[in-house]
């Protein structure tokens, strides 16, 4: 039985390869936006921008080097992916260096997002409670979308991804353990620099974006396939869209 084999273009890979980047940057600066709403909403942020929110706060109180919470993320993920090479040594495959890149691209989102969510000051409790629950549908769907991507681990996945390589350990029980351990890194810089416990920081949002957003994410998953779809480019879809283009452009002259 003769088996066909579908040769595809180099062409066709490099556009697929730029589409699919394309698609990561828009689920980034969904998950971002999440962030922000989180932060915006003064009940705790979510895991993976507790340290650089209370970084960002002491250098805004001359403390510590005057970053934008945006850059203490971008710091942050430098080190991950540092702890992941230390962790896996010669195992730690080069491809992944490409999570530095993916790390800027989600810091410098973060502090565009911030600045678009600039308004957002909620006076009551019970709009802290909306921007806090906002921010977690949104991160959990920006995290839904990212993982359809297929493109490399964000650095704070794939820290415990690491770590569960190297010690055999199931993912989730490392994952929650290195969540906990931002949190707590949080918390003592809080001290460090502030001598209390930033509430804003490290809150009870912070535990209800740890519960809520893994649950949004599992539960959102099997209704993202379509997403996995649109990702995989199909031969003629870019002659499609320039074609589009060329229509409205005619019809609006």
């Amino acid at each position: 039985m003769n088996k066909t084999v579908t040769v595809v273009s180099f062409k066709d890979k490099a556009v697929s390869f730029i589409w699919q980047h394309m698609l990561l940057v828009a689920s980034l600066f969904i998950m971002t936006f999440g962030v922000a709403l989180c932060v915006r909403s003064a009940l705790g942020s979510s895991v993976i921008s507790t340290i650089p929110l209370v970084m960002s706060l002491a250098g805004e109180s001359g403390m510590a080097p005057a970053m934008t919470i945006g850059q203490y993320t971008y710091v942050m993920n430098f080190v991950l992916v540092g702890l992941q090479i230390a962790v896996l040594g010669r195992s730690f495959s080069p491809v992944q260096l490409f999570q530095l890149v993916i790390g800027f691209l989600f810091g410098f989102l973060l502090d565009v997002n911030m600045a678009l969510t600039s308004g957002v000051v909620p006076a009551a409790l019970s709009w802290q409670v909306f921007w806090q629950l906002l921010g977690c549908v949104v991160l959990a769907v920006g995290i839904s979308l990212e993982i359809r991507c297929g493109s490399v681990t964000m650095p704070g996945e794939g820290l415990p991804v690491a770590i569960s390589r190297r010690t055999g350990r199931p993912f989730a029980k490392v994952k929650i353990a290195v969540d906990m351990t931002l949190v707590a890194g949080a918390v003592v810089l809080g001290y460090v620099f502030f001598g209390a416990w930033q509430w804003q920081v490290v809150g009870i949002g912070t535990l209800v974006a740890m519960v809520l957003v893994g649950a949004l994410v599992r539960l959102l998953d099997p209704h993202m396939e379509w997403f996995s779809r649109v990702v995989c480019y199909r031969p003629g879809f870019r002659r499609y869209v320039v074609g589009l283009a060329r229509y409205i452009y005619r019809s609006r002259g």
